[in-house]
């Protein structure tokens, strides 16, 4: 079910949520007795972590890429407000098993949508490479790639990521992004 986020009063809300899932892990890190491999036994396979947003349990690792995507998703759609401030809201579903075709979507049809991810760097898996195909194909008036990565740390531009402009079409602005 994709969430939607009609203001940054919305952002800063949703980003609450996410440090309170994120307490959760913590608290429960620093209370474990547990041997060091059976603790990271648990933190693969049990379901001891929270995801980000929703109130469900998931495995730590699942937490950790879950936790990062939606931070990602959010600080991108703070950056889309700046951006876009008459847009009228986003629609976010950010992951592999999302609700929407694009990770972010304006709330007026046709208008915003981006992709959004976070990695070491973000040419590992080709990760930036697929995105950049992948909003090729889509035609909304403005596309975005979002990235958080600490090769590019703060919340910035990268034209030089950028593919070349497309004929008769607006660039895909590939952004930076940090919370």
């Amino acid at each position: 079910m994709p969430m939607h986020v009609r203001s940054l009063a919305d952002v800063d809300s949703h980003f609450k949520t996410i440090r309170r899932s994120a307490a959760h892990i913590r608290d429960l890190l620093i209370a474990s007795k547990d041997q060091p491999l059976d603790l990271l036994r648990r933190m693969k396979f049990e379901l001891i972590g929270r995801h980000p947003i929703d109130d469900r349990e998931l495995n730590l690792v699942e937490q950790i890429n879950q936790t990062w995507t939606f931070a990602v998703a959010l600080a991108a759609t703070r950056e889309l407000f700046k951006l876009h401030p008459h847009v009228g809201g986003f629609r976010l579903a950010p992951g592999a098993h999302a609700a929407l075709p694009l990770d972010i979507m304006s709330e007026k049809e046709g208008c915003i949508g981006a992709e959004v991810f976070a990695a070491v760097n973000p040419r590992n898996n080709n990760k930036l490479a697929k995105d950049l195909a992948k909003l090729e194909l889509r035609s909304e008036t403005h596309r975005y790639i979002f990235f958080m990565s600490p090769c590019y740390p703060g919340i910035v531009r990268l034209e030089n990521l950028e593919p070349a402009q497309s004929q008769n079409r607006l660039r895909i602005q590939v952004w930076s992004v940090d919370f």
